[in-house]
């Protein structure tokens, strides 16, 4: 046994249960992937300043929550906490929105990480799949995003999920709302930390899950009461086009992100199976965000999915992911001819497409017949001296259990009408 371990808040991910991680990750990019999204992929830290200024620098994520250190030759990093902030990085150091081509849509799947409390749905390490559309200020575009991600996840059966929609405002009408919340705020009984917070940025207030803070935010002022005329009209047509794709969501107009740069359409994926960590994803509008990074003005929105948690709600839903074994074929040698014509056999069905493996480590048949049923195999081809004395080997369904000679030289061609 090994005298390391995961670090705590972490986790392995280890056959067979990996598998899911992988279907998962396949399932939610393949709608993007169809979409005209393009792969992106960013280190896995960066300048603190990214986060500090686009994450928000109130924020738990910022405040709390980061691994920020120093590097020998003095360079402040962080590793990330979220995707956004270095995809967006990303795309303008690569100069994406100067190519005449807006949207730039990307989609990201990457390891992320936080210092939390560790529980369940919540870890220090986890994965997430994540989409941007940079560089367009349309309601289509958020529309597409949250249908999108509502397709990824009835492709694997999920049912039991809920999308909660809110606007935020923009910068015309959310000043207005800012300046009565925190009046309401100073109103209230709340701790010097919290104060400070409603100080810096009231609506991370709304985002406290604390009991007693949200017993006290009964009666706390809407920002859908102080959305301006063209927040309204954006955040309707939003709701339209969603409808219109038959996509159910709830009006939820205390959902506000945790994260600074959202502004008009914020949302979120919720399962109600998952106890207290219940949020599966979530995202929304980020106009802002470019400028606070040093860039243009450009419009983007995006969301970003937990891997961990929709696995974990795959789990609460009983849903079973139907996964392909991962060996068609598995090649059991009786002999020292046989282990060196099977391997070549092995290789060549590989080449031609065909998931095979191979008895290792000189075991004997009962062994390795055993390690045939344990890879899940179709089919066992089993070979010893008098077999390659005719010119055939012995293929084995491994479901049926019925067993036949075929020709060697016509093996990869009769597996592959097999498996077909």
């Amino acid at each position: 046994m090994s005298t390391f371990k995961a670090p705590k808040g972490t986790y392995d991910l280890i056959p067979p249960y990996s598998a899911k991680y992988l279907a998962v990750r396949d399932a939610i990019s393949g709608p993007l992937r169809k979409s005209g999204y393009g792969y992106v992929e960013t280190p896995g830290f960066e300048d603190v300043n990214l986060f500090a200024r686009g994450v928000g620098e109130s924020t738990d994520i910022v405040t709390k929550e980061m691994y920020a250190f120093e590097t020998k030759g003095g360079d402040k990093l962080a590793l990330r906490p979220e995707g956004t902030a270095s995809v967006l990085r990303a795309a303008l150091e690569a100069s994406l929105h100067k190519q005449g081509n807006l949207p730039v849509k990307l989609w990201y799947s990457g390891s992320y990480y936080r210092y939390e409390r560790p529980q369940k749905g919540r870890y220090r390490h986890f994965s997430q799949v994540g989409a941007e559309a940079i560089g367009a200020e349309d309601p289509a575009l958020d529309a597409e995003l949250i249908i999108l991600a509502d397709q990824a996840y009835r492709s694997l059966g999920l049912r039991n999920f809920r999308i909660l929609l809110n606007s935020l405002g923009d910068k015309e009408c959310r000043p207005v709302y800012r300046e009565a919340l925190q009046t309401f705020l100073r109103g209230l009984d709340l701790d010097e930390e919290t104060l400070r917070r409603a100080e810096i940025n009231p609506l991370r207030v709304l985002d406290d899950k604390r009991e007693p803070v949200q017993k006290q935010l009964v009666g706390a002022p809407l920002l859908r009461d102080y959305l301006c005329d063209a927040c309204k009209a954006y955040h309707e047509e939003v709701r339209a086009l969603i409808t219109a794709a038959g996509v159910a969501f709830e009006d939820d107009a205390k959902l506000v992100r945790g994260l600074d740069y959202y502004t008009r359409t914020t949302f979120e994926f919720v399962h109600d199976g998952l106890g207290s960590q219940s949020a599966v994803g979530g995202g929304g509008r980020y106009d802002g965000l470019s400028e606070m990074i040093g860039g243009p003005a450009l419009p983007s929105v995006g969301w970003a999915l937990g891997v961990d948690r929709t696995v974990l709600a795959l789990e609460a839903e009983g849903v079973e992911l139907d996964i392909p074994a991962t060996t068609s074929v598995f090649a059991v040698a009786l002999g020292e001819e046989a282990r060196r014509v099977l391997f070549g056999k092995v290789t060549e069905l590989r080449k031609a497409g065909v998931a095979a493996d191979f008895s290792f480590g000189g075991k004997g048949l009962k062994g390795s017949m055993k390690d045939a049923n344990r890879s899940g195999a179709r089919f066992a081809i089993v070979a010893g001296e008098r077999d390659l004395a005719e010119g055939v080997v012995q293929l084995k369904d491994m479901e049926a259990g019925e067993q036949e000679p075929v020709a060697l030289d016509a093996l990869v061609d009769t597996v592959r009408a097999k498996l077909a």
